[in-house]
C-alpha cells in the first residue's frame, strides 16, 4: 500500500473517534515499548515501518486535537488547517526567503496581513511566523532588546550587550514563564523581571510601577503586559500600562498568547483595548486560532525592525538585508524555516472573521456554562472571575482538612483516568484545576461529561 495511503486510511477512523475516545489511554501506553531497541542495520520495510507508527500513535498519543482536552491552552485542528499542514509537509518549502520559495513567502505575506486585520491592528503592521508562544515572546523581546540599545547607542546585533546595563523590564504578577525564558534565552536573564502586583493573585500595581519607571530618570525601560493570564484568562490593563509606556517612553510588549483572541468578539474586546498602542505582540497560532503546534506569530508595530535585531551577516550564496530575493529569514530567528504560514492562511481563508468569531463567541460560551455547572455543584467551588475561556476551581467536599493535597490528588487522579484532560495549578495560594476552553470542537455535552467525571472522581476519593 502507498504509504500515504495508509496514513490517509487512518485519519478518518482516528479523526472520528475524537469527540468519545479517551484523551489518554493509560492501558495503551506499553506500545511506547515497541518504539524501542537499537537502531535498525538494515531498516525494515517502509510500509510496516509507518503501520507500526500509526498504531502506536493513535492508541497511545494524547488525542489533545479531540474536544475533551482540557489541559494547557491546546485548540484543535480544524479541517482545512489539517489539509494545509499536510500540504506543507507534501511541498516541504523552506520559507527562508523569496528566491527559496517565492510560494511561501507570498502565503506568509498574506497570512500575517490577514492576522493583523482579524485584531483589528492598522495595516501598517508587520510580524514574524515563529514555533511558539515562546518564540513569539523571543522574537517580540529581541526587536525591544535592539530597540533598548540604540538608546543606550549600542547596535546589539551587532555588538552584543556587553557594557551595557541591565534592561529594565516591568510586569504584573500575571507575567508568564515563557516570557522569562525569552529574556533568558536573550542573555539578559529570567529573573530580570520587576514584578509589581497589589496582590497574592498578581493583578498590576500601577503605581508602584510609576514609580520604578519615574525612578529610572529617562533611561529606557520594557514593559510587559499581559492578555490573558493562564491561571484564570484575566487581562493586565493594556491601555493604562500603553499610558504609562508613553510617559515614560518605555517599549511596551504584550503577551497575548491566547488572550489576544479576545479581540475578536465584541463581548471581550475591552479586555485589549490599547493593544494597537503596544510596540510588539506575541501570540500562539496553535492555541485559539486551531492550527497544528509550532504556529506562534510577533507583530510588531515598526516591522522594519525585525530585520534591524535579527537580519544575518551574510553569506556569498545567500541574500543578504536589501537583496530583493530575501525574506522572512531575516525577519526572525529562524533561517531554515517550514512554511508554517500555510495552515494559517488556509483557516483563516476557509472560515473567515466571522467563523473565528462565533468560534470564540462559543468558547466563551461553554466557559460560563462551565462556571454554572461548578457554582451549583456543592462539592465543587470556582475560584475567579471568568472574563474569558479559562475556569479556575478546585473541589472542597466536607470533612477534607487539606484541600492542596486533596486537589493535588484529585488533579493527578483526573489525568491516570484519562476520560478528560485538565491539569493542576496554584491560584491565590490555592491548588486548583484550570480547563482552558478553545478546541472548536468542544460542545455543551463534553463540558457537561467533564464536570460529571471529576465529581465521580471527588466522590471516588471521598467515599
Amino acid at each position: 500500500m502507498d504509504l500515504l495511503s495508509q496514513v490517509h486510511a487512518a485519519a478518518g477512523p482516528y479523526l472520528q473517534s475524537l469527540s468519545s475516545r479517551h484523551v489518554l489511554d493509560a492501558d495503551a501506553q506499553s506500545l511506547l515499548d515497541e518504539l524501542g531497541g537499537p537502531l535498525p542495520e538494515k531498516g525494515a520495510d517502509p510500509a510496516e515501518v509507518i503501520e507500526r507508527l500509526l498504531r502506536i500513535g493513535t492508541a497511545a498519543g494524547t488525542a489533545s486535537s479531540g474536544p475533551r482536552f482540557f489541559h494547557f491552552v491546546t485548540g484543535g485542528v480544524t479541517p482545512a488547517a489539517l489539509a494545509a499542514d499536510w500540504t506543507a509537509a507534501l511541498l516541504d518549502q523552506n520559507a527562508f526567503s523569496k528566491v527559496s520559495s517565492p510560494f511561501a513567502h507570498e502565503v506568509e505575506t498574506v497570512a500575517l496581513r490577514w492576522l493583523c486585520e482579524l485584531f483589528g491592528l492598522p495595516s501598517t503592521w508587520g510580524g514574524a511566523l515563529v514555533g511558539s508562544a515562546t518564540y513569539a515572546n523571543f522574537t517580540s523581546l529581541g526587536v525591544a532588546t535592539h530597540w533598548w540599545g540604540a538608546r543606550h547607542g549600542v547596535d546589539t546585533a551587532e555588538d552584543g550587550l556587553a557594557g551595557l546595563p541591565r534592561m529594565p523590564v516591568l510586569s504584573s504578577g500575571y507575567v508568564h514563564a515563557s516570557a522569562r525564558k525569552a529574556l533568558q534565552m536573550l542573555g539578559h536573564g529570567r529573573s530580570q523581571v520587576s514584578v509589581h502586583a497589589r496582590d497574592g493573585v498578581g493583578r498590576v500595581d500601577l503605581d508602584r510601577m510609576r514609580q520604578h519607571l519615574a525612578s529610572l530618570n529617562g533611561a529606557p525601560a520594557v514593559i510587559i503586559a499581559n492578555a490573558g493570564e493562564v491561571n484564570a484568562g484575566d487581562f493586565d490593563p493594556i491601555a493604562d500600562l500603553a499610558d504609562l509606556a508613553e510617559e515614560f517612553g518605555a517599549w511596551l510588549h504584550v503577551d497575548g498568547a491566547f488572550g489576544l483572541f479576545a479581540a475578536l468578539s465584541p463581548r471581550t474586546a475591552g479586555l485589549v483595548d490599547g493593544i494597537e498602542r503596544a510596540d510588539s505582540i506575541a501570540a500562539d497560532g496553535h492555541k485559539w486560532l486551531n492550527v497544528p503546534y509550532e504556529s506562534g506569530f510577533a507583530l510588531i508595530r515598526e516591522p522594519a525592525r525585525l530585520g534591524a535585531a535579527f537580519g544575518m551577516p551574510g553569506a556569498a550564496y545567500l541574500p543578504g538585508p536589501g537583496d530583493p530575493g530575501a525574506g522572512y529569514g531575516l525577519l526572525g530567528p529562524e533561517s531554515s524555516r517550514r512554511a508554517r504560514a500555510l495552515p494559517i492562511w488556509a483557516t483563516l481563508s476557509a472560515y473567515g472573521k466571522e467563523g473565528h468569531r462565533t468560534m470564540v463567541e462559543h468558547h466563551l460560551d461553554l466557559a460560563r456554562h462551565l462556571a454554572a455547572r461548578i457554582d451549583d455543584a456543592p462539592r465543587l467551588e470556582r475560584l475567579a472571575d471568568v472574563p474569558l475561556c479559562i475556569v479556575c476551581f478546585r473541589a472542597v467536599p466536607a470533612g477534607v482538612s487539606d484541600l492542596d493535597d486533596f486537589n493535588r490528588r484529585l488533579g493527578a487522579a483526573l489525568i491516570s483516568d484519562g476520560r478528560v484532560y485538565a491539569g493542576t495549578t496554584v491560584y491565590d495560594g490555592k491548588v486548583a484545576l484550570r480547563p482552558a476552553i478553545v478546541n472548536w470542537r468542544t460542545t455543551a455535552a463534553d463540558i457537561d461529561f467533564f464536570v460529571d467525571v471529576i465529581e465521580e472522581l471527588v466522590w471516588r476519593a471521598t467515599s
